[in-house]
């Protein structure tokens, strides 16, 4: 691990390494090794038989390794090269250690050396250009290599005592096979008490057979997987979260699994589109017309007369769990952005601090980086080369490490009784010494078939709602999903009541997660979505790639197919294929396949044409690179179905939910001016066209929705000691109230420590801001400016005259 012996590269003392040599085979070394170097620098006999004596085997490498001695005029020519492999040989053969003749390979394909240093000099390493021959040479070239030292010595180098090492090495993996679930006491029993419990409470007692037999299924799945305590950790952490007032997301396709809901994972209810009676829990399946229980038209309840509730999402278990219900579960959580710290926490207090670690990753080198480290190549070495030739040259320098990493939200747990030793070093992120986060040293991905992995996730989301939830008192699980005139802002603006009759905009979906981007609003034109099933695909379609643009739009648009029948979500497939009679299985491996990007096979294809699948589906199984689960798409909705609710009857708390998200774009020097100077800065930005930065760019949506706000006959109220909160926009006397820290050069710390000097003690001069405020000359002539000082004197002194 690099944790304790870090000095700008991993480092181990040779005191430690003592200490565990016990199985620990020590060669040599390169050139750079001490014992290369005292043979080099013509050390003492005595002293150089005292550094091998440390050493299981000597190394001696290819002449092409140590030329750079002869360039820097270290050596005299290869001759001299030659002897202080001969030297290794014969102190070799007078310890009796073996000399082993290795490569130092650092690629594979002597051509790759160019890539290495096009890398190399990228990075900023000063001796990019040497380097040469470090490629994996056969068992013929290395003997040729070391013919100097005759064949029979030269056989027993390169061949006899290179074997003999490696045949003293027990054949190990770096990650023991199999899993290594951490566990909870009473996992399973609660995990399946629970889920009945919920079941009943909900369906009804006994169970219908159908929903019986669906959670009969993945309960028994989960249990006999080992996956209780995944699913008992996450519905720890989400029970925690909400009772502590923040809802939670799930991602991916969590929500496929009805067990997960009946748990309290998800509030995703994947069974088929039903009414059901909250009153005498009598249940009708819908129409197959309906894939979304909430687009089915009112009814009330036969049995007894109460209006019905409307559940179900129709997304097949398989997705989540496969056909045979043992595929790995993977559980993604999306938590309030201020509330993602607390959470992991708390997986500390379920396993203990000592059994949890951040998810390592490997950030590697992406094609723009790839391509300045080609131009600053050839532009240092003073020579050009044409397109194709930095084409070839980035695309082979594109994906190696370049540092790393932690994933945002992702934790791996070991159980008791093991250390995470026995799977993975550990780091810190980027080796940064400082920090005091420790990840794994491999790449999550790498271990999390061996250990769980939690992803805990921040998101703007749960924040957003949770203020909302705070200024409104509406509780946001009240909030009806669908409601008609929050329906038409999908469509239109007629929904936000705009009081402005010169109003430019014509979407009323702005700020609204999913469906806020110029993207996705051009998908809303295209479609013109009227249901929550619509904006379920359309959330699909638009987070899949090549699954909307060059596909499925063009499908649409012209004619071919139906919104209903196009490729949305991964789950589309899966369910369409079985319609047209595929088996499950084949069903199933086409979905995965395609969702990750592989295509189709030619049986596939084969097999999908003999089944009377049409010829546009195929193409588009076929163009199709990512694929969103229907789960997650479903998640994603809820949540923006809520906000475009409050967004309708709640504007002023909306606007300042979102604003709280967006401080960082909010230029309040312009948007406090009013409506016109908001349009007068979206058109000089438009006018820059290619020449807006990226903050420029970043700014348009906080403009658009301030425009939007104010056309809707909303106002901003700047900021004011004794009522703005230091961070998050609030409302006031109707008003969006500015919080301290959107004034121009107020940052978090300052507003922080600002709104707290105040809550201690209101303050009474301008001195006394300065003072028990911390803030300096700058800030405070903007707090001026803003007003916030207003009616205080600058001092308490007294004046006589």
């Amino acid at each position: 691990s690099h944790l304790n012996y870090f000095y700008k590269r991993p480092r181990i003392p040779r005191s430690v390494l003592s200490k565990y040599r016990e199985g620990l085979i020590l060669g040599s070394a390169c050139e750079a090794g001490e014992l290369y170097t005292a043979v080099r620098s013509g050390e003492s006999e005595q002293r150089i038989r005292q550094i091998a004596d440390f050493y299981d085997y000597l190394e001696i490498q290819p002449l092409i390794n140590n030329r750079f001695m002869i360039e820097r005029g270290m050596v005299r020519g290869e001759e001299d090269l030659q002897d202080l492999n001969r030297q290794i040989v014969a102190l070799g053969e007078e310890l009796g250690k073996p000399v082993c003749a290795t490569c130092d390979a650092h690629y594979f394909n002597e051509e790759e050396a160019l890539y290495r240093r096009i890398i190399m000099a990228g990075q900023g390493y000063k001796d990019a250009e040497s380097g040469e021959g470090l490629f994996f040479r056969t068992t013929e070239e290395m003997l040729e290599e070391f013919a100097y030292l005759g064949e029979a010595k030269a056989y027993e180098v390169v061949v006899e005592n290179t074997n003999m090492i490696a045949n003293m090495i027990e054949p190990m993996m770096p990650v023991p096979d199999g899993k290594f679930p951490p566990k909870i006491d009473g996992a399973e029993d609660d995990f399946r008490k629970t889920c009945e419990e919920r079941a009943m409470a909900m369906y009804g007692d006994p169970l219908p057979d159908d929903i019986r037999e669906r959670l009969e299924k993945e309960m028994n799945s989960v249990i006999d997987n080992g996956y209780a305590v995944m699913y008992k950790s996450a519905e720890m952490l989400v029970k925690k979260s909400n009772e502590e007032g923040y809802l939670v997301g799930s991602r991916g396709s969590v929500g496929s699994s009805f067990a997960a809901t009946m748990f309290g994972i998800t509030e995703v209810n994947p069974l088929n589109a039903h009414y059901l009676c909250p009153n005498c829990k009598h249940m009708e399946w819908g129409s197959d017309e309906y894939d979304c229980g909430v687009d089915m038209p009112d009814k009330v309840c036969p049995v007894c007369g109460t209006p019905y509730s409307k559940e179900g999402f129709s997304i097949p278990f398989e997705t989540f769990l496969g056909f045979n219900a043992n595929k790995e579960p993977d559980i993604d959580l999306n938590f309030a952005g201020e509330y993602q710290g607390r959470a992991q926490k708390y997986v500390e207090e379920i396993f203990g601090p000592e059994n949890v670690f951040k998810a390592g990753t490997i950030q590697t080198v992406k094609d723009n980086t790839a391509f300045g480290f080609v131009a600053k190549y050839f532009d240092e070495i003073g020579k050009g080369a044409n397109k194709y030739e930095v084409d070839r040259l980035v695309h082979c320098c594109t994906g190696v490490k370049r540092t790393s990493g932690q994933h945002p939200g992702g934790v791996i747990i070991v159980p008791r009784g093991h250390e995470i030793y026995e799977f993975c070093p550990v780091q810190h992120p980027a080796n940064d010494v400082k920090s005091d986060i420790i990840t794994t040293h491999f790449d999550y991905h790498s271990i999390d078939k061996n250990l769980l992995k939690l992803d805990i996730l921040g998101h703007d989301v749960p924040s957003m709602i949770r203020h909302l939830q705070d200024m409104t008192g509406v509780d946001p699980l009240t909030v009806p999903i669908r409601d008609e005139k929050v329906m038409t802002i999908f469509i239109g603006t007629e929904g936000l009541d705009i009081k402005d009759p010169d109003y430019k905009f014509t979407h009323g979906s702005y700020a609204i997660h999913e469906f806020g981007t110029p993207f996705v609003r051009q998908m809303l034109d295209d479609i013109h979505p009227e249901s929550i099933e619509e904006l379920v695909r359309i959330s699909g379609l638009s987070h899949g790639t090549d699954v909307w643009l060059g596909n499925a739009q063009e499908l649409i648009t012209g004619g071919i197919t139906t919104m209903k029948e196009a490729i949305a979500t991964r789950d589309d497939i899966m369910n369409y294929l079985r319609k047209k009679h595929l088996p499950n299985s084949d069903a199933f491996q086409i979905m995965e396949k395609v969702r990750k990007g592989k295509g189709l096979t030619e049986d596939q294809e084969n097999l999908m044409r003999e089944h009377d699948v049409p010829d546009w589906y195929i193409d588009s199984c076929k163009k199709i690179k990512y694929m969103f689960p229907r789960a997650h798409a479903v998640a994603y909705v809820l949540m923006s179905m809520r906000e475009a609710y409050y967004k309708v009857y709640y504007p002023a708390a909306f606007y300042a939910a979102y604003f709280t998200t967006k401080v960082g774009n909010f230029d309040e020097k312009v948007i406090l001016k009013g409506q016109k100077a908001v349009e007068e800065r979206l058109a000089e930005i438009e006018h820059m066209g290619e020449d807006a930065s990226k903050k420029d760019i970043a700014d348009i949506t906080v403009l658009e929705v301030a425009y939007e706000m104010y056309a809707r006959g909303y106002e901003f109220a700047p900021a004011r000691l004794g009522i703005s909160d230091a961070l998050k926009f609030n409302t006031y006397e109707g008003k969006v109230l500015l919080p301290f820290v959107a004034i121009n050069g107020m940052g978090e710390g300052a507003a922080k420590a600002l709104a707290d000097g105040y809550a201690e003690h209101p303050y009474e001069t301008v001195e006394e801001v300065c003072e028990r405020g911390h803030i300096n000359k700058t800030v405070l002539e903007e707090l001026r400016q803003h007003g916030v000082l207003e009616g205080l004197p600058e001092t308490a002194q007294i004046t006589f005259f």
